[in-house]
């Protein structure tokens, strides 16, 4: 990320100059533009951010709300038959099961802060089945791909920001995500299970310890049941008939998807026991801490788009670059937005909003629809490996980012096909 703003600013300034050195008059000179850029872009980062507090919030409050009711338990159950046969070596009732469960259900709801503590809990329970510290096992692997392109049902954050910039249909969003992660999902798992035989660690009897801290775990980690395969089997065939059934009505179906979940999820609470309009505020004051904590974020980034936009490099690049991707439907604002997911989710968050901002593009549009499932169906990859191998300190990666970033591939060209399908003229 640091190259990334660092090379933007740089760019953006050297066009400047060297376009300020061959102007003569007329207008404001390029210097006068870029300046004139920069403070524009400070101003809309600042501006965009306290229009996403209350949608944030609606959005955090509800999660918060599903949450306390046990939702994450029930999606726990749900996928537990698969995940055992999924993870062959972890054995079913150790605590890696069900923080790798917890943290797979966290990021189908769009629940991040959720995600990552259980991710790099289970990260440091599959370190105990390890027969080889500081290299990452197949179960590892395995997980990481799957984490790094996990389906998601709720692309919270996507749909907040998109509402936020006026979007006439700001969960239109939710059938494309859909249909690209479960893509990505599929091809990071066939193909983590494909190259683990490149790459062959050393097997050894290791004893592990089921549960030695298991007062400091969530009830579900150590219950070691899930629900009967049937009903696993059953969930599964709904999620991918779900798929069809959301491109072709999607139109009809996204006008209610927002009342419905609000409504959804407060009854789910409700009749769970949640005492949910004090939860639900307790939810919306962290919307409100994170919409706050990303201003920052806003302003380093979308300054530099803004530089980099005003400067005339960007039309440049795009005049370059884009005739070439746009024959695949991957325009140049697309593909700088395929590029810098896996690499910063904070600079494609502002990225994204510097996109959905532009009148030209806007976030009803081909491009705007495009590069808010790219946002929504992707994750920050290498970031991801470094803070779960980090925290174990695994050296040896193996097949992990291969794997990874294969998914990505695939989900990116599954999102470039709905979208082209979808929204398109």
């Amino acid at each position: 990320m640091n190259l990334f703003f660092f090379v933007l600013v740089a760019v953006a300034f050297g066009v400047t100059a060297i376009r300020q050195l061959l102007w003569s008059s007329g207008g404001d000179s390029p210097m006068q533009v870029l300046t004139n850029g920069m403070v524009e872009a400070a101003t809309n980062s600042v501006n965009l951010a306290i229009g996403m507090v209350g949608v944030m919030a609606l959005f955090l409050g509800l999660m918060k709300v599903a949450e306390e009711g046990g939702l994450l338990t029930i999606l726990a159950r749900l996928i537990r038959p698969l995940m055992v046969r999924l993870f062959p070596d972890v054995p079913a009732d150790h605590p890696a099961m069900g923080a790798m469960i917890l943290n797979l259900s966290a990021n189908a709801l769009g629940l991040g802060n959720a995600a990552t503590p259980f991710g790099i809990r289970a990260m440091k329970e599959l370190d105990r089945l390890n027969p080889e510290p500081g290299t990452a096992t197949n179960a590892m692997a395995l997980f990481l791909a799957i984490n790094t392109s996990s389906v998601t049902l709720v692309p919270t954050s996507v749909i907040a920001l998109r509402a936020s910039v006026g979007s006439a249909d700001p969960a239109a969003i939710l059938s494309t995500t859909l249909f690209a992660t479960f893509f990505s999902t599929l091809v990071a798992i066939l193909a983590a299970k494909s190259l683990q035989r490149l790459f062959p660690v050393t097997t050894s009897s290791v004893a592990f310890s089921s549960a030695s801290d298991s007062d400091s775990l969530p009830p579900i980690m150590m219950e070691g049941v899930g629900y009967p395969s049937w009903v696993s089997v059953t969930a599964l065939v709904v999620l991918i008939g779900l798929i069809p059934v959301t491109i072709v009505y999607g139109r009809a179906i996204s006008p209610w998807v927002l009342p419905v979940i609000m409504t959804g999820m407060l009854a789910f609470g409700y009749f769970r026991g949640v005492r949910v309009y004090e939860v639900f505020v307790e939810g919306a004051r962290e919307g409100f801490e994170v919409a706050v904590r990303i201003i920052p974020y806003l302003v380093a980034i979308l300054v530099a788009v803004g530089m980099f936009r005003a400067s005339g490099a960007l039309g440049y690049f795009t005049d370059f670059v884009g005739p070439l991707t746009a024959k695949i439907g991957l325009p140049a604002d697309a593909l700088t937005m395929a590029i810098l997911r896996p690499l910063s989710g904070s600079g494609a968050q502002g990225y994204l909003a510097s996109l959905l901002q532009n009148p030209a593009i806007g976030p009803d549009g081909y491009v705007g629809m495009l590069t808010s499932t790219l946002q929504g169906s992707s994750e920050t990859t290498f970031y991801i490996l470094a803070v779960y191998y980090g925290a174990i300190r695994i050296r040896r990666v193996r097949h992990t980012l291969a794997a990874a970033l294969l998914g990505d591939l695939v989900g990116v060209a599954a999102a470039v096909f709905i979208c082209s399908w979808l929204f398109s003229s």
